[in-house]
């Protein structure tokens, strides 16, 4: 659970420095892509990305050592950690409301560290391999066709999008069945994961700079937590400890409804505008010619 909570703060601070980034760039055109070249040249981004790559490690440690359940809750609690580093480095002011979900964040997480069982045994089978590859697919081109819809429409589409492209690397994390060549590089698992990790950021880069990032970020919660949590159960025998299967549902439920009522922290603040100068009321004297001799 440590590894997953430290992945949780590496996504959370990311998520800031991402945010200020793509909002730095500017719409601009060229789509997806092009916006995602424009954001790699803020340093901010690239932090973002460093911190991003580290919390994708610990991730990977704490999805071969505990449920997806488990793991899925700790990262939706990344925005708890968004919203105290905007609060700490970004003068983000918290009210009463907002400070009491970040506790119902940690008291869903504590629950559901009490009541974890270990990883599932279960192998996944070739068919799951291969459905996990073909979601991946499909979120890639949900980024072209979610761009060109309207307002809340765009950003829910977009951001349930990246959720599914995140659950996919949660999935097929567990998936990958050795790391020698031979076996790797010829198991669809981890062609799924790498392009639906690519695709989520594609997607998630998006919806930070165009769309209502708040309707987004509650889209991207449901979607990288629900579904992959629904799979580790089912397919791949994520289990609970004995008599404990309640605490869990609880806490993963506490968990997930705190990280929504913090969906607002997936965007970065904006700057208030500065005001001009009022004019002065009393107008300045006009000079005087000097009369010549």
């Amino acid at each position: 659970m440590v590894c997953a909570l430290g992945a949780a703060v590496c996504f959370g601070t990311a998520t800031v420095l991402q945010a200020v980034a793509a909002r730095a760039v500017g719409p601009g055109g060229g789509g997806e892509a092009a916006l995602l070249l424009r954001a790699l040249r803020q340093w901010r981004y690239l932090a973002g990305l460093a911190l991003d790559g580290l919390g994708f490690l610990l991730q990977v440690v704490a999805l071969r050592s505990l449920p997806i359940y488990a793991v899925g809750a700790a990262l939706a609690a990344s925005l708890a950690v968004t919203a105290v580093v905007s609060a700490r480095l970004l003068r983000v002011r918290l009210a009463g409301g907002e400070w009491a979900a970040v506790a119902v964040v940690c008291a869903g997480l504590a629950m559901l560290g009490l009541a974890s069982g270990p990883e599932g045994s279960t192998a996944g089978s070739g068919a799951l391999k291969w459905a996990m590859l073909t979601t991946a697919v499909v979120v890639l081109l949900l980024g072209p066709v979610g761009g060109r819809l309207p307002g809340r429409a765009r950003a829910l589409v977009l951001g349930l999008g990246a959720g599914f492209g995140f659950g996919v690397v949660e999935v097929t994390v567990r998936l990958i069945d050795g790391l020698t060549p031979s076996v790797l590089f010829t198991d669809p698992a981890l062609y799924a994961l790498l392009l639906g990790g690519g695709a989520a950021f594609l997607l998630l880069t998006t919806a930070l700079e165009r769309g209502s990032v708040t309707v987004a970020t509650a889209g991207m919660v449901v979607g990288e937590t629900v579904g992959p949590a629904a799979i580790g159960v089912v397919w791949l025998g994520d289990r609970t400890r004995e008599g404990m299967a309640w605490a869990a549902v609880l806490g993963f439920a506490v968990a997930v409804a705190g990280a929504l009522a913090l969906a607002r922290f997936g965007e970065a603040p904006q700057q208030p505008p500065t005001t001009p100068a009022a004019p002065s009321a009393t107008p300045e004297p006009e000079p005087t010619a000097t009369p010549g001799p």
